[in-house]
């Protein structure tokens, strides 16, 4: 680290005094200890830090630790620290250094160096350390290197899920994780500017919200010996919660409750689907990120959505641009792959920037439906779901045509039929659509689902008793409609979805650190 004067710690200290704000409580003894603790720590730079910042440390001699990603004529140290996908050069002089050191410097191990901040004569980077001390933190048992995904070539996705526990060392997953970490980071940044609570909404829950019965189901029985009633049914009377419960599958319904004291709240938290699915798109565990506005309606729901993902995306273009130049090449070779006709007519960061200045479009359900009708696709075939009348249930491939081939923009489908919708949302006055909205993104689909809320009791109450939803298990959410009920509207996004998008990945188990799906919890 860099040798700080007196007056650079006098003055670092007095900045963090200001901030204490309990500082009157503090004991000048913890006072001192604190300070020094917080110094120490704060001193230690990441290599992205000491790239960003080189100027003000040239001729100064740092301590970095991190990975050797190669070490070329045992003279050229790439070492990573996970901070950034740039790798900080270390040269050696071996001559000055012990040859077991230098024996034991090899891809993958870990070092921890000492040496003077110097600029580079050699080309692909400004700076490089002259190296003063090496430790080695940590070796990388060579034999045993080679069997996995840190050796230095390529390696396919497959290998690499297999190995997810070391996939997070390679360029391609380190930039995606960084990429999630600042989504994730501007997705409460983005909600706490604009006034909503964060709410914390239970993993353990009663309630199927979504009524498809996928759910994980949660117990502490005995499995051998299972308790059962007079009718030989599971007595779940006698399980720990008295009731049958589940993994949530989404945490609207206690956000709605939520909403309705606190105005505005969003949750943010891993959500549950028990589909036996091996597809690119689908997860059995997976995060959600779900607002619920008292007071809006539908318009003002879309309007939510678009400016939330707009925020999400310039956020991570913004603060991402090394990881994202990286992806948007790795998206290029990619494409390249391809037949010509599969080609995707921009390029990641291009289609990033384009997201962010178009308006999206705003189709109505009977307007998509006419369209895609009409379509050639449809007329000649080539939909693997052909589409024959109103009413039918838009898969993936018909809401790719409408946002890829038909308006070449994001797109906002409204008004749902009501049978294909959950029982949640409002009624429309046709009495034969629902206020629904999907957002569609070029080569996702649906990102977005969400609603305004159906507030009337009796109309919700009537919903309920047709979709075969058990009042009495809900009876805490139709409350909500008795006590002052207001229009209210919210949506959820899997985050995951949102990851490929902004990432230029095509399967969502490469964008979640430790995928979970049928037969696959190995991590």
């Amino acid at each position: 680290m860099v040798s700080g004067t007196k007056t650079e710690k006098e003055v670092y200290h007095s900045s963090i005094f200001k901030n204490l704000s309990l500082q009157s409580k503090i004991t000048p003894k913890f006072h001192k200890f604190a300070i020094h603790s917080i110094y120490e720590v704060m001193s230690k730079q990441t290599i992205k830090e000491i790239l960003g910042g080189y100027k003000k440390l040239l001729h100064h001699d740092i301590t970095v630790q991190g990975w050797v990603r190669a070490f070329r004529s045992n003279r050229f140290i790439a070492l990573n620290d996970g901070s950034t996908i740039n790798n900080l050069q270390i040269v050696v002089d071996f001559e000055n250094f012990d040859e077991e050191i230098i024996k034991n410097i090899k891809t993958a191990s870990s070092l921890k160096i000492t040496g003077e901040v110097v600029e580079s004569e050699g080309k692909g980077q400004d700076i490089e350390i002259i190296a003063k001390k090496i430790t080695i933190l940590g070796d990388n048992f060579s034999e045993e290197m080679e069997k996995t995904v840190l050796q230095p070539k390529k390696h396919s996705l497959e290998v690499l899920r297999d190995q997810a526990h070391l996939r997070f060392r390679t360029n391609l997953f380190g930039a995606v994780f960084r990429v999630r970490s600042a989504v994730s980071f501007a997705i409460h940044q983005f909600f706490n500017q604009n006034h909503f609570f964060y709410m914390n909404t239970p993993i353990i829950t009663g309630a199927d919200a979504e009524g498809a019965g996928e759910m994980f189901g949660v117990t502490n029985f005995d499995l051998n010996q299972i308790p059962r009633d007079e009718n030989g049914d599971i007595d779940f009377a006698q399980d720990f919660f008295g009731k049958k419960t589940n993994l949530t599958v989404s945490g609207q319904l206690e956000a709605e409750t939520a909403a309705m004291g606190l105005g505005r709240v969003y949750t943010f938290g891993p959500t549950f689907r028990a589909e036996n699915s091996n597809t690119t798109r689908h997860l059995a565990e997976f995060w959600m990120v779900e607002p619920e506005v008292a007071f809006n309606n539908l318009e003002d729901n879309i309007d939510l959505a678009e400016n939330f993902l707009k925020y999400v995306i310039g956020y991570v273009l913004e603060n991402c641009k090394d990881d994202l130049k990286f992806l948007d090449q790795r998206f290029a070779e990619e494409q390249k792959q391809k037949p010509e006709k599969d080609r995707a007519k921009e390029g990641l960061i291009e289609k990033l920037e384009n997201v962010i200045k178009k308006r999206f479009m705003r189709v109505s359900y009977s307007e998509a439906i006419e369209i895609l009708l009409n379509s050639k696709e449809n007329k000649k075939g080539k939909f693997q779901f052909p589409i024959e009348e109103w009413g039918a249930d838009l898969q993936s491939e018909h809401e790719r045509y409408l946002v890829e081939k038909h308006f070449e923009s994001p797109v906002v489908l409204f008004d749902y039929p009501k049978e294909i919708k959950a029982f949640y949302m409002r009624l429309n006055e046709d009495g034969k659509t629902v206020a629904a909205m999907d957002v569609l993104f070029p080569g996702i689909g649906e990102i977005i689902g969400g609603s305004q809320r159906e507030e009337r009791l009796e109309v919700l109450k009537s919903k309920m008793n047709e979709m075969h939803v058990d009042e009495h298990e809900l009876w805490w959410y139709l409350d909500t409609r008795k006590f002052g009920s207001v229009p209210h509207a919210g949506f959820g996004l899997g985050l995951e979805r949102l990851i490929l998008f902004v990432t230029g990945m095509t399967n969502i188990r490469d964008v979640i650190p430790f995928p979970r799906t049928p037969k696959n919890a190995e991590f």
